[in-house]
Parts: structure tokens; sequence; C-alpha cells
């Protein structure tokens, strides 16, 4: 069964960590912020829009969920910088051509029209505007699993999540066609391993599992495979105690023209 984003149990499941330093590098190295007008769509719990406001953006956070926007500005009471808007990446409701940049992370596996969602990016950016979508492709997903790759266990353990993985993850050849067709040109496509979170020991992880936090494809297995899933991944780290868990990323970042 699905992660439901509207109930009121969930709203808390993306405002557990920080962005970690290696996407705030990347972020850095690649673009300026610093006193742009952001938008974030599809914020969640604001993770990520917490984080470009304290690299200087004046952000408007955006999420069809209302119980996500009530856990996200939660978690960003203390920064003056960040709006929290309810929208959805088809109709934002937000001003043509008022922002600088758009984020949109983790969102476009959950749509089933990129052509839509794009366009609405295109709309909202003025001239030679920023869209920064990070995502992960099929192969993103599937690499083994490791010590640091603990979701490549997942589909070791339960084949029959590969397809409901691979099915709703885009190619990265399909998002720069959709991008194209939208009025965009590709300034770059990288790949990111970004640090999701660091475990003190293996209990942690076990607690965080168990919780499906922000691993919406958990919410796919009975509360007995996901035991299973937890005694297996322990068996696989051979009992070590500090834990580094990292997901491989594709970004691209397209230019409004």
């Amino acid at each position: 069964m699905s992660i439901n984003f509207h109930e009121e149990q969930n709203k808390l499941s993306y405002t557990t960590r920080l962005a970690d330093q290696s996407w705030i590098d990347f972020i850095k190295n690649h673009i300026d912020v610093n006193g742009k007008q952001v938008v974030d769509i599809g914020c969640g719990g604001g993770i990520y829009s917490k984080a470009l406001a304290m690299l200087g953006a004046k952000v408007t956070a955006v999420d069809f969920s209302e119980e996500m926007l009530k856990g996200a500005t939660e978690n960003c009471k203390e920064l003056e910088n960040i709006t929290f808007l309810q929208g959805n990446a088809y109709h934002t409701n937000l001003t043509s051509s008022s922002f600088d940049i758009i984020l949109q992370r983790a969102l476009i596996h959950h749509l089933n029209d990129l052509d839509a969602c794009f366009k609405e990016a295109n709309r909202l950016l003025k001239k030679n505007g920023l869209l920064i979508i990070q995502d992960r492709t099929p192969e993103d997903c599937l690499l083994p699993g490791d010590p640091h790759h603990i979701r490549g266990y997942f589909f070791e353990q339960f084949p029959k999540l590969e397809s409901i993985e691979s099915s709703r993850r885009y190619p990265s050849q399909k998002v720069i066609q959709a991008l194209e067709s939208n009025s965009f040109y590709i300034k770059t496509v990288e790949k990111l391993w970004e640090a999701r979170r660091h475990y003190q020991n293996f209990e942690q992880l076990s607690n965080d599992l168990h919780q499906r936090t922000g691993r919406s494809i958990l919410h796919e297995l009975t509360n007995d495979e996901l035991s299973m899933l937890i005694q297996t991944i322990q068996s696989k780290l051979d009992h070590q105690t500090a834990i580094i868990e990292k997901d491989r990323w594709t970004i691209w970042i397209a230019i409004k023209k």
C-alpha cells in the first residue's frame, strides 16, 4: 500500500533529517542562490527548503499535502525567509515569470505527466531561470546493495519491488526530452551520491526502516515482510557500528529559453 501524504500520521515523515553537506556543496558549486527567488515544488517536510533558505535564498515552498506543509512549517519555524503554500506541480497558484530558480527534488517519480509539470515550471520562471530536477532513474535505484547503498538490499530481498520502482522512475532521456519540448535547454546532467543519514549503530537504522521514514517504497511491504528485510540487512552489514547510508541521484539542471 503506497504512502498517503495526506494522513496526519505521515506529516513528520520527511522532516527527520537535514540536507547532507554533499548536496549543499553541489548546489554551491553550480548555482548562486543567495538573494534569489526560489520555489521548492514538492517540498515535503521542508528539508531542502530549509537548506536553500540557509544559503540565503528567498524560498516559496509548495506541496499538495496540507499535512506535509504542517510538518514543514514546524521544521522551518526558526527561518523567516520561507513561505509555505499549498499547490501541486501542475497548478502551483504562483505568479508567472516571478522566480529565478525552481527545485523539484524527489518529485517527478510521483507524477504521470512530465509535460504538465515542466510547462508550469516554465511559466513560473523568469527568462534564463534555472530548473533543478533531482530524482533517481531506474538505473540509480537498482544498483546492488552494499553497506552504504542500503536501498539496493530492498530489491534483492523482494524482487517484486523492482517493477514497482522501475515503473515510477523516468529514464534520463525521457526527462531531457520533456524538458526540451517545454522550452528548456539542458545545462548539465550529473550524478550525485548523497548521504541520506548517518547512523551511530544498526538499532538506529532499524528504527528508521521500521517507521518507513522517507522511504515511500517500503509502504509496499507488509509489516512481516519489512521485518524480514531488516533482518536480512542486519546480516549483510555484519555488525557494523557507524553506518552512512547513501543514495545515487541524477540531477538535471535546465535553463528556460
